[in-house]
């Protein structure tokens, strides 16, 4: 088996007071999740429904499971009853319908806005204007049971750091900007998840709250 404890703990080990991280293991076995709840992890992020719900009813109930992927709408009521945090929003129809399956359990599920700052086309996400403009509108203060609790990107898969380091950077600079804005008497309102396996350690020079660790962890994943 990968030796999943101490990966865990030299990971832990590189993180500063304040930065929290998500050990994604979609596409990885129980035993791995396993391993590192042993070892004090309790935060585990997955982007695939199906796999989830059985994760879900196979594993320790007190784990905070955070939805990382792309999530289509007629998904969101399938993990609605218990997911702590959906990473990924990014348009007002799926904010809509966290909002109303969230309501349904009687549940405010908290949710960060994707940006779309990486020079690939496949990522999802609003732009920085879009942002803006969906937070001008205001429609979303009148949703009860979905909380805006911050901002999340995936930096271009790239080997040039400055590069990265730029992106990276402008997300915590448009955090700042809206937080003032909108956010300014929300204390709740405070993560910055942006760093992965390959690029985290720039995120946490780049202001970032929250970087999300899959095979630096696990491995190369098991599809």
């Amino acid at each position: 088996m990968y030796d999943v404890a101490n990966n865990l703990h030299k990971v832990l080990g590189t993180l500063p007071d304040g930065v929290k991280l998500v050990a994604i293991s979609k596409f990885h076995p129980n035993e791995y999740i396993e391993a590192a709840y042993q070892e004090g992890q309790r935060l585990f992020g997955e982007s695939q429904v199906q796999e989830l719900s059985h994760k879900v009813d196979t594993l320790p109930k007190d784990i905070e499971w955070h939805f990382i992927g792309h999530l289509q709408t007629n998904k969101v009521k399938y993990i609605a009853p218990y997911i702590s945090m959906i990473e990924a929003v990014d348009s007002l129809k799926l904010l809509k319908e966290i909002d109303k399956q969230a309501a349904k359990h009687n549940r405010i599920i908290n949710v960060l806005l994707e940006l779309h700052i990486a020079e690939e086309e496949s990522k999802y996400g609003f732009s920085p204007d879009a942002c803006r403009e969906l937070l001008a509108n205001g429609e979303w203060k009148e949703l009860k049971n979905v909380h805006i609790s911050g901002l999340m990107m995936m930096a271009s898969n790239v080997d040039d750091r400055e590069q990265i380091k730029r992106e990276m950077t402008l997300a915590a600079d448009l955090f700042d900007e809206l937080k003032e804005k909108y956010f300014a008497d929300d204390s709740a309102f405070k993560e910055r998840s942006w760093g992965m396996s390959h690029d985290y350690d720039i995120a946490v020079e780049c202001r970032s709250t929250m970087v999300r660790v899959g095979t630096t962890i696990f491995g190369p994943r098991v599809y």
